[in-house]
């Protein structure tokens, strides 16, 4: 609100909700393209002597059909001043991370009750038209591919995206048909990687939005007696330093900084020149404020280890064994079940850790028979919740009966890591990996048009070009790795886009979905896919 301030922009107001006409006063419309938002518009701007404003400046998220156009242009051309398409029907998260914010999408992209073709299509409609403003946004007309098994909705999606870029190029407003960059995007289907969403993360930001009640971002604390909130987001610099570390090096990151800053205001304090009692007014505001920060995330770590401690702890060695097929001294796991039966016995998980448990299970022998299930079932007593565990045959993962194909090979990362509770890798990494060396198996990840993009992912420059000077300049003219997951995309996936463009310096990747998953809520939407629509609360 203070940046809209300072434009002159002295209110904000929802166009679905009623609102007191200001008739002296300009308004600017800023709205996505829908037969709805263009109905209230029109409900402002009834008639010259009704009308709620002096005049309408418009601009859309994205795309405005024809129609809607035209209807707009024949009942109040003459109110409207400015008309304008910006392109950005999504939401940029983080620097390298955007939501379409459509969390619905996940039921009519795998509920059987919505496989009426039109439904369907039409939400693989929209998201295409929202992925086309992301890839506007950043300027790029990637080569489109996707991951082919086992479900077609990623297939149907690249197609989709490829058309209607190959549309907003040929219309955009500077009238220039692009060509294809040097940029790919690819389309994966959510079950692509079942086990990342399910497994108890231990860095940072994972962690915290697992165990912890955050919601819109806004984590609740206790200091000093009085309940507090704080923001966790991107102009935090503490919280992005910090958010994808291990909650081990976090830990021990933020005393040490909390006592580096309190000597440091030892320091000043202790000089009683007027200089020193000078640079001491000014810098003040900037203690408190980098304190205040520390303790917000001090606070936010010693609530993850609370948790941690009282359950997780003895959850994340099973999980990790189940995951990997092998225990920490790297010897394989023989018996997965004799794995997980301490877990269901255990009194004080509850019904969530045991559902995330068993489904490790599920996925680590690569589905089951229904006799083991139904006596899974019915020991942990569940069975209100099973749809959370038999539902994922949706996504196409295998649940019963077991898959006849083999479990894709992964790479090994044995060497990587440090901490024996954290050694699942998500599966996205090798993905991320393999598309800049170009390595992904075009069969698996089919190419939507016939001549892809050159793909220069892994920065390799040829003879007759000069090498960059740096790699921010690099990252500013390379190229650009699009991920788009359909259903949701895991904490822990948003930290592998930030590692890989770390070690491959001339690639960005930027990663993506239709919303951000936890696991408690991915369960939850799970549960929901074999009921009809109108059973479901919103």
């Amino acid at each position: 609100m203070t940046d809209l301030l300072a434009e002159g922009i002295t209110v904000v107001e929802n166009i679905y909700k009623n609102r007191e006409p200001v008739r002296q006063m300009k308004a600017i419309y800023f709205i996505s393209p829908s037969a709805t938002t263009i109905d209230c518009f029109l409900c402002d701007f009834p008639s010259k002597s009704e009308n709620k404003y002096k005049a309408a400046y418009m601009y859309f998220t994205d795309f405005c059909d024809n129609s809607l156009f035209n209807k707009i242009k024949a009942a109040a051309s003459k109110s409207i001043r400015r008309f304008k398409e910006i392109n950005i029907s999504f939401i940029p998260l983080e620097s390298q991370v955007y939501s379409l914010d459509v969390p619905d999408s996940f039921y009519y992209c795998y509920s059987p009750h919505s496989a009426s073709p039109n439904v369907r299509d039409t939400k693989l409609e929209a998201l295409a038209k929202q992925i086309v403003t992301v890839c506007a946004t950043l300027d790029e007309n990637p080569g489109v591919r996707y991951k082919s098994k086992p479900l077609d909705n990623a297939s149907k999606l690249a197609q989709l995206v490829e058309s209607n870029l190959e549309s907003y190029y040929k219309t955009d407003e500077r009238g220039i048909v692009k060509g294809k960059t040097h940029s790919q995007l690819i389309i994966i289907d959510r079950g692509f990687d079942p086990v990342s969403t399910v497994l108890h993360e231990l860095t940072f930001q994972a962690m915290a939005y697992d165990l912890l009640p955050i919601e819109n971002d806004t984590y609740k604390y206790k200091t000093d007696g009085k309940e507090k909130e704080a923001v966790l987001e991107e102009d935090d610099e503490l919280w992005v330093r910090i958010r994808h570390r291990h909650i081990a090096d976090v830990l021990e990151e933020i005393p040490k900084l909390m006592k580096q800053i309190s000597s440091e205001r030892k320091a000043t304090e202790g000089k009683t020149s007027l200089t020193a009692l000078a640079q001491l007014m000014k810098k003040m505001p900037h203690f408190r404020k980098q304190i205040t920060k520390q303790v917000v995330h001090l606070n936010l770590a010693e609530d993850c280890m609370s948790k941690f401690k009282a359950n997780i702890e003895k959850l994340c060695k099973t999980e990790q064994d189940l995951a990997l097929g092998t225990d920490a001294e790297g010897q394989k796991v023989k018996d997965s079940m004799r794995v997980l039966l301490p877990v269901l016995l255990n009194k004080n998980h509850d019904n969530y850790d045991k559902i995330r448990a068993i489904l490790l299970y599920i996925f680590s022998i690569n589905g089951t028979t229904e006799e083991n299930l139904d006596k899974l079932i019915q020991n942990v007593k569940i069975e209100d919740e099973s749809d959370m565990i038999r539902n994922w045959i949706y996504l196409g993962v295998p649940i019963v009966p077991p898959s006849q194909q083999g479990k894709t090979a992964r790479k090994d990362r044995s060497s990587e890591g440090i901490f024996q509770l954290s050694r699942w890798t998500p599966f996205i990494k090798d993905i991320l990996e393999d598309a800049i060396d170009n390595r992904l198996d075009s069969k698996e990840w089919p190419y939507c048009s016939q001549c892809p993009a050159v793909w220069n992912g892994s920065g390799a420059v040829s003879a007759r070009q000069k090498p960059r000077a740096n790699y921010i300049e690099d990252r500013k003219n390379g190229s650009k790795l699009i991920i788009f997951v359909i259903g949701g995309i895991t904490y822990s996936e948003m930290r592998c886009a930030y590692e890989v463009s770390q070690t491959h310096k001339s690639c960005e990747v930027i990663i993506g979905s239709t919303h951000i998953l936890t696991p408690k809520k991915l369960l939850d939407d799970i549960k929901m896919l074999n009921k009809p629509k109108n059973e479901i609360s919103s």
